[in-house]
């Protein structure tokens, strides 16, 4: 059995939808962290079945994302999340 990695239709609009949840997400509360971004989706926005954990998505935002920016929390050590400047949501 052959596992195939293609990029599906469905891929697409779900890769799409967690990108555009993400942007609006801290385009709305600027500051927060990649905890607070995997609560507000898998409670609030219902998107259990993603199976996001905070490490998803602190690895999916540099890679997937380019509007949003990170700085490191010197208290914590935290990505601490903002769009970049000049972006629109």
């Amino acid at each position: 059995m052959t596992t195939e990695r293609g990029e599906g239709s469905q891929k697409k609009a779900r890769l799409q939808r967690l990108k555009a949840e993400i942007i609006a997400y801290v385009a709305d509360r600027p500051g927060c962290c990649a905890a607070d971004i995997v609560d507000h989706l898998a409670n609030t926005r219902r998107m259990r079945n993603h199976g996001l954990t905070a490490r998803k998505v602190g690895f999916f935002i540099p890679r997937h994302i380019k509007e949003i920016s990170y700085k490191l929390d010197p208290r914590t050590g935290k990505r601490i999340y903002t769009l970049s400047t000049g972006s629109v949501a």
